[in-house]
């Protein structure tokens, strides 16, 4: 037994918990659309008049606002996902990611990545933890900017992945169909369970429940 990196909830093994991973999947897929939410507040005076009742001569304002250009810029939410994104493929003796194009598009392709392979890191890789608590702090960042954040729907709750671990025990994560899905994925084991086979894991399910409750 340990626990969980970000929310010390005991697991039996890896270092994030279904919950966490879920969380750091949706923050990783939210990324691009908060990226873009900061565009309006790049201009001075987009979050609030700084001189309102001030008199005589000030300053001129910055033709930006630099703690926003920050997180927009080079070394903010695209170099942290892209540092997060090689470290990944480092450490899996892979080749190292590609870096090209817009701003934009190097986010959602750096995001993207780590939010797929979200299940496996969250059990395999240790550094999985730092990476969870990096990008709520980007998230809790942008928040502090423009007063909100994209919540993700905690979808239908299904029940207990049936899946079978190697060791023959079952995974047991609680799985959602979040709208607009056709696909259930189970956050913690990474098994998809496509339309086609929802009746019989309607059946698993409720088998494996009563069983629980026996």
């Amino acid at each position: 037994m340990t626990d969980c990196g970000m929310c010390e909830t005991p697991i039996e093994h890896g270092y994030l918990c279904p919950g966490c991973t879920r969380a750091l999947a949706d923050r990783l897929q939210r990324m691009p659309r908060l990226h873009s939410a900061l565009e309006p507040f790049l201009t001075p005076g987009a979050t609030g008049d700084t001189t309102s009742g001030r008199t005589g001569r000030s300053e001129a304002p910055l033709p930006v606002v630099e703690h926003v250009l920050d997180l927009r810029g080079p070394g903010g939410i695209v170099g942290v996902l892209e540092d997060w994104h090689k470290a990944m493929q480092r450490d899996r003796r892979l080749s190292p990611p590609r870096s090209y194009g817009t701003i934009e598009g190097r986010i959602s392709r750096a995001a993207h990545a780590l939010a797929r392979n979200a299940p496996s890191l969250a059990v395999e890789w240790p550094a999985a933890s730092l990476l969870a608590r990096e990008v709520y702090d980007l998230e809790r960042d942008v928040a502090s900017i423009t007063g909100t954040t994209e919540q993700t729907p905690r979808g239908t709750r299904l029940g207990p992945c049936p899946a079978e671990h190697t060791d023959g025990t079952l995974c047991g994560a609680i799985l959602r169909l979040h709208s607009g899905e056709q696909l259930v994925t189970c956050p913690w084991c990474g098994h998809t369970y496509p339309p086609a086979t929802w009746t019989q894991l309607k059946q698993l399910i409720d088998h494996d429940e009563q069983r629980a409750a026996a």
